[in-house]
């Protein structure tokens, strides 16, 4: 007998797992659109989780997607209103799991947690300009960032019901990044000898790096672009790789590819140096299908690209290189497009970047600057 669907406002068994030091509780709740969603939260304890879960399902249950908005409503409504959405923009593909996941761990850990009983009313520029600069403080400029931006998707949301004149959180101070460093990135004679202590690192075959850093250095793609490499995409005839998709991981569904790259630019076909091409024809295996990823983990399936990050930086250091990361490959390979005189345009096409701008200020290494200065002021120094 089929098991009976819950009703409309209501959610079932909570469940509770340890994760490291902490709990998750998790719950089934069916929308007010008849949709059944999972809804999670983090506590100190089980019981720290259960209470949270069961707060977040109580004020779920208060709202929904035709809800009023009013100054009396309270925050913590608010958010869950405002995170509803959010989950149909990642369910339409409009934004990345990711995103939402760092919006949600923002709402539970900073935002809630601090005005979520306030009423809108109570929300001013103050208030909200003070939440930010506290968080900026404990936990520094990224995580402030973030929650500055959830803030402003919130209050936008009660701006657009009448709530206010013009959104509070717009009139909170930005958060002033720190420098950008310039690009550091491989020479040539640097990036040679890397490939070859690789390829003859025992721990590093064992996990199947040489080939998938090759695959990094001849192209410029992220860790997730290139696990994300299916035998469909190669066309080793014309010596090219079409860049589909990432593979990421998510919360309740586990790896996939999905299949939009980080931005529009990110969709392209890139062309290969010989040397990768070599590669690909000696790694084909008889029996692959079309679908298969080229690059897999070690006991079969898709990469997972934070344990590859993990794996990467040990093969690094045993290299001598601990100061390379996978994002050096990508500026290596923009530097040595400079180098040889390709424009900026064609180091943004080949690495997916929509804005030359990202591509010169954080992936070209600085080059001595031949202005011509040097030949003006020369006479300067002339004794006649």
């Amino acid at each position: 007998m089929a098991r009976p669907r819950l009703p409309v406002g209501t959610y079932g068994e909570i469940r509770v797992y340890p994760v490291g030091a902490k709990f998750r509780a998790i719950a089934d709740y069916r929308d007010y659109d008849g949709v059944k969603r999972p809804v999670e939260r983090i506590g100190k304890s089980e019981t720290a989780a259960r209470n949270r879960l069961k707060e977040a399902l109580r004020d779920r249950g208060r709202i929904d997607a035709g809800a009023e908005i009013t100054p009396q409503t309270k925050v913590s409504a608010l958010a869950e209103l405002w995170f509803a959405e959010i989950e149909t923009d990642v369910r339409e593909g409009k934004k990345s799991p990711n995103t939402a996941r760092q919006y949600r761990e923002r709402l539970d850990n900073q935002i809630i947690l601090a005005i979520g009983e306030l009423r809108l009313e109570e929300v001013t520029v103050s208030r909200a300009d003070r939440l930010v600069k506290a968080v900026k403080n404990k936990h520094g400029n990224a995580t402030a960032k973030v929650v500055r931006t959830v803030l402003n998707g919130m209050l936008g949301l009660a701006t657009r019901h009448d709530v206010y004149d013009h959104n509070p959180a717009r009139e909170v101070r930005r958060i002033e990044g720190s420098a950008a460093k310039p690009a550091r990135a491989l020479e040539l004679d640097h990036a040679r000898e890397l490939r070859a202590k690789i390829a003859v690192d025992q721990v590093a075959i064992d996990r199947d790096l040489p080939d998938f850093t090759d695959m990094m250095l001849a192209t410029g793609l992220r860790i997730g672009e290139t696990a994300a490499i299916v035998w469909d995409a190669i066309d080793l005839d014309a010596g090219t790789v079409e860049v589909r998709g990432t593979v990421i991981r998510e919360k309740g569904v586990g790896l996939y590819i999905k299949p939009k790259p980080k931005s529009v630019s990110g969709y392209r076909t890139l062309e290969l140096p010989s040397w990768a091409v070599s590669m690909l024809r000696a790694r084909k295996p008889a029996d692959m299908k079309p679908v298969d990823p080229v690059f897999t983990a070690p006991l079969g399936g898709l990469r997972d690209p934070s344990n590859t990050n993990a794996d990467l930086r040990d093969a690094f250091d045993a290299a001598g290189y601990a100061w390379v990361t996978s994002h050096v490959y990508r500026k290596t390979v923009a530097s040595l497009m400079d180098d040889a005189g390709l424009s900026a345009r064609a180091a943004a096409d080949q690495l997916g970047h929509a804005q030359v701008s990202m591509t010169q200020n954080r992936y070209m290494k600085r080059r001595v600057a031949k202005t011509g200065a040097a030949g003006v002021l020369e006479p300067v120094g002339a004794t006649e």
